[in-house]
């Protein structure tokens, strides 16, 4: 028996978590851990990069159910996964990327039975499925092999001629920090938005409300202001570009 961790953008005023959590509960004795019901509707990209954080710090068996999926009912497929011995469930729209990006990593397209309503495979599909592999089962009971390409939402970075690698801000969390898809040495410096900004070591390192570039807890460069919000100070939103220099 397994914990199975919930991660959505239902809210938890409506009571949709509260169906699934009920599906769970019902096929047997779970552990259920609330990650995060309180991301932006429909945003994959920010469950993505939320899900990478936390994936493989639980331990091996844990189920990770994950339901941001705005394409419910069309045609995106539903997903059972394993990977570095864990398990997550959800849909093929991206938001599995940290786990399928891995070596070894397994996938299997769940059936959608006839019951299931076309708005809400979490308690239908995701949540019953989940349930089944904290009680023991193998993906491979779940469904058939996923064939097709899965869908990967993972921005690389890109290096210049010039040596410098282009990057772009991929989340901006509730801080204001802009998380990019740059990974960087200490001693090296950061361009965004006309400033030139050497990577700090941490948020103390620099004096309060001046804007400052570090390395992350995820191993990302991130751009911050000292006790404010770099997006709102600078500008940054999704996609804004950054360029690393190692010097």
């Amino acid at each position: 028996m397994s914990i199975v961790t919930l991660l959505t953008d239902f809210g938890t005023a409506d009571g949709y978590v509260g169906e699934m959590k009920g599906v769970l509960a019902t096929a047997g004795a779970v552990e259920q851990v609330d990650i995060a019901h309180d991301l932006l509707p429909h945003d994959i990209d920010g469950a993505r990069l939320a899900l990478a954080r936390y994936w493989r710090r639980f331990p091996p068996g844990t189920v990770h159910l994950v339901v941001i999926d705005p394409g419910v009912g069309g045609s995106r497929a539903a997903l059972a996964v394993e990977s570095e011995g864990r398990f997550l469930v959800g849909p093929d729209n991206g938001v599995l990327s940290p786990a399928l990006l891995h070596a070894g990593a397994r996938a299997v397209v769940l059936p959608i039975g006839a019951s299931a309503s076309p708005t809400f495979h979490g308690r239908d599909v995701f949540a019953p499925a989940a349930a089944q592999l904290a009680l023991g089962a193998t993906v491979d009971s779940l469904g058939s092999p996923h064939l097709a390409p899965i869908v990967r939402r993972t921005p690389e970075a890109e290096r210049r001629g010039d040596g410098a690698v282009r990057g772009v801000v991929i989340t901006i969390d509730r801080f204001g920090n802009a998380v990019t898809n740059l990974m960087a040495r200490r001693g090296g410096t950061i361009e965004v938005a006309g400033l030139r900004l050497p990577l700090r070591r941490t948020y103390g390192d620099a004096d309060p409300e001046a804007p400052l570039a570090l390395i992350g807890s995820s191993g990302l460069v991130e751009i911050a202001v000292r006790d404010g919000s770099a997006a709102a100070r600078l500008g940054l939103r999704r996609g804004s570009e950054v360029v690393l220099r190692n010097e």
